[in-house]
C-alpha cells in the first residue's frame, strides 16, 4: 500500500528547509514528508553549516537495522493476521505524523497558559485544541463540561479521578473483572490486592447474572445501600451489551455516589453516535483514544462544570476541574506528552467526520454477524448477542479452554484473547475468548468478509479440540503437540489461507513499518 501522496515510497529527495543546519547523504521515504517540502532528485544533499551527525539524522533503517527488522516483522504480523482483540486498532497516518513530530521534544509541565516552561506558545495552542475538539466530538458545552487531555493513558485517568475525588482509602464499586470490568476498577482476589486502585481505595465489585450474563441492576443497588460507596463506575471491558447508564444514575442518587463512566472500549461508538452517551447522566466521563476511537495510546478525562443541585434542591457549583487537573498534573504525572495530544487533537476531528460515522456503525455490524455466524455454527455466546464492538464466546459447550483457544488461533495468525465468563473460578484459566471488530473493519472488511473470519475460527477451534483430545488438559503439552506430528500440517495449512486472505486488506500508516 502506497502512501497517501501517492509518490514512491522510496526516493532521492532534496529537503529545502531554511531550518536545516546540516547536509548529509541518504535516503527518505516520501511519506515522511508532506508534499511541500518534496522535490525528487537523484542525489540528496543536506545543508549543513554547523553540525555533522550521521546519528542525528539517519533514519532508523539505516541507523539501527537490528531494531527496525523487528518493527517489519511486526507490520508483516499485522498486515497478514486478523487482529481480533477488541482494544486494538489500526491508527491513522495523521495520527502516526503527530506521534513522530518535534511535539515530542517539547517539556510543558501545567496546563496551557500556566506552565513551568517557558517555549510553550504553540502547544498551548496545541493542547486547547485538542481539548475543544474533545468536547464538539461529544457535543458537548464548555459551560457544563471540562476536558482534561494529559493522562498518559487510559489507567492512570482513572486513578487520577480515584485521586482526586475519592481520596485515599474511599469507597468505590466497579465491575468485577471477571465479570467483564476492568482492573482499573478496583480488582482485588481473595488472597491479593491485584489494582492499585484496590490498594489505595476500598473498592467492592457488582456482578452479571450467572445465567444471563447481564449486569444485575438490582443486585448492585442492594450491595451499593450496604457499602455506601463515594463513587460508582459504569464501564466494561469485556461486556456485549449497552449499558443502562439511567439505572447507574438512579443507584447513584439513591445512595449518593458520584457516577464515573468509563467508556474507553466504546468512545468511538459514542463519538458517533450509534450507541448510548454516558454523558447525559454521568459526573466523570474518562476514556482511552485507541480503541474504537483509533487515535493514538492515551487518555482523556471529560468532568462536570457549571452548577447541581443539592439535597436540598440549591444550586452548587460543582468542584472536579481543579480536583482532577491537580490530581493529573502534579499529582500523577509530570510532563504531558505533547505529540500525543496533537495526535489526540487530530483523531477527534476525525470522530466528527461523515466517514468515522459509517465507519462506527460497520463495527457493530461486523460484530453481530460475527455473533450470528459463531452461534450458526453451534458456538455459546454470553448475553446472546452484541450491542457494540465486542463478543465473549463460551467455549465450555465446546470442549477446549480459553487459553488452547487463543494459542491456536494465534498460531494460524487470528489475534484475540482468553477471557473468564461468568461463572468462572480463575482468571489464569478461563472458559471463553473475546473478539471484537474495530481493527478488521478499520482494514476495509464487511459482513461478507466477516462469514470468512468465521470459518477461520471454526475450523481451528475444532482442531485445537482434536489436539487437545490427544495432548490432555495441560497447556504446555497443547503447545507442544501443535508443533508436532500430523496436526502440524494443518495448522501451517490453515495459517496460509488466513494470511493469504488477511493480505487482501490494507492498513494504514506507513508503507513497511
Amino acid at each position: 500500500m502506497k502512501a497517501f501522496w501517492a509518490l514512491p515510497s522510496r526516493l532521492n529527495l532534496c529537503i529545502h528547509s531554511k531550518n536545516l543546519q546540516y547536509w548529509s547523504f541518504c535516503t527518505v521515504r516520501t511519506s515522511q514528508f508532506p508534499p511541500h517540502c518534496i522535490q525528487a532528485q537523484k542525489t540528496v544533499f543536506h545543508h549543513a553549516t554547523r553540525m555533522n551527525s550521521q546519528l542525528l539524522q539517519q533514519p532508523i533503517w539505516e541507523n539501527d537495522s537490528e531494531l527496525f527488522e523487528l518493527i517489519k516483522c511486526e507490520k508483516q504480523r499485522q498486515m497478514k493476521g486478523l487482529e481480533m482483540i477488541a482494544s486494538e486498532n489500526f491508527t491513522s497516518l495523521a495520527v502516526l505524523n503527530c506521534l513522530g513530530s518535534c511535539l515530542t521534544n517539547k517539556y510543558a509541565e501545567g496546563y496551557p497558559g500556566a506552565r513551568y516552561y517557558g517555549g510553550t506558545q504553540f502547544v498551548d495552542k496545541v493542547e486547547l485544541l485538542a481539548q475543544k475538539r474533545a468536547l464538539e466530538a461529544y457535543r458537548l458545552n464548555s459551560e457544563n463540561w471540562g476536558v482534561n487531555v494529559q493522562p498518559y493513558s487510559g489507567s492512570p485517568g482513572n486513578f487520577a479521578v480515584y485521586t482526586a475525588l475519592v481520596e485515599p482509602h474511599g469507597r468505590i464499586m466497579g465491575l468485577d473483572l471477571p465479570d467483564g470490568g476492568h482492573l482499573t476498577h478496583g480488582f482485588f482476589t481473595p488472597n491479593k490486592k491485584i489494582s492499585a486502585t484496590s490498594i489505595f481505595f476500598e473498592s467492592m465489585p457488582y456482578k452479571v447474572h450467572p445465567e444471563t450474563g447481564l449486569i444485575d441492576y438490582e443486585a448492585l443497588l442492594t450491595t451499593a445501600r450496604l457499602f455506601k460507596p463515594k463513587l460508582i463506575i459504569a464501564g466494561v471491558s469485556c461486556y456485549s451489551r449497552s449499558l443502562d447508564y439511567k439505572k447507574f444514575r438512579e443507584i447513584c442518587d439513591d445512595v449518593g455516589a458520584l457516577l464515573m463512566s468509563d467508556m474507553a472500549h466504546i468512545s468511538g461508538l459514542v463519538a458517533a453516535g450509534v450507541t448510548p452517551s454516558p454523558f447525559e447522566y454521568s459526573d466523570i466521563v474518562t476514556t482511552t483514544t485507541h480503541k474504537s476511537l483509533r487515535g493514538p495510546r492515551a487518555g482523556v478525562i471529560f468532568y462536570r462544570r457549571g452548577n447541581r443541585l443539592n439535597a436540598e434542591g440549591d444550586k452548587v457549583p460543582y468542584d472536579f476541574e481543579s480536583k482532577i487537573n491537580q490530581a493529573v498534573f502534579p499529582g500523577l504525572q509530570g510532563g504531558p506528552h505533547e505529540n500525543a495530544i496533537a495526535a489526540i487533537a487530530t483523531t477527534f476531528k476525525q470522530a466528527a467526520t461523515p466517514e468515522f460515522e459509517k465507519y462506527a456503525k460497520q463495527i457493530i455490524k461486523n460484530a453481530q454477524r460475527l455473533s450470528n455466524g459463531l452461534q450458526s455454527k453451534g458456538y455459546k455466546i454470553v448475553t446472546g448477542g452484541t450491542d457494540v464492538h465486542v463478543l465473549l464466546v463460551d467455549l465450555r459447550p465446546s470442549g477446549i479452554s480459553g487459553a488452547k483457544a487463543e494459542y491456536i488461533l494465534e498460531e494460524i495468525s487470528i489475534a484475540c484473547n482468553k477471557n473468564t465468563v461468568p461463572g468462572d473460578k480463575s482468571a489464569l484459566n478461563p472458559s471463553g475468548i473475546r473478539l471484537g471488530t474495530p481493527a478488521l473493519t478499520t482494514r476495509g472488511l464487511i459482513e461478507k468478509d466477516i462469514d470468512q473470519v468465521v470459518n477461520f475460527i471454526d475450523e481451528a477451534l475444532k482442531l485445537g479440540k482434536s489436539i487437545g483430545e490427544k495432548t490432555g488438559p495441560k497447556l504446555v503439552d497443547f503447545k507442544k503437540g501443535v508443533h508436532e506430528g500430523d496436526f502440524v500440517e494443518k495448522v501451517q495449512a490453515l495459517k496460509k489461507k488466513v494470511e493469504e486472505f488477511g493480505e487482501k486488506f490494507p492498513i494504514p500508516g506507513f508503507e513497511g513499518y
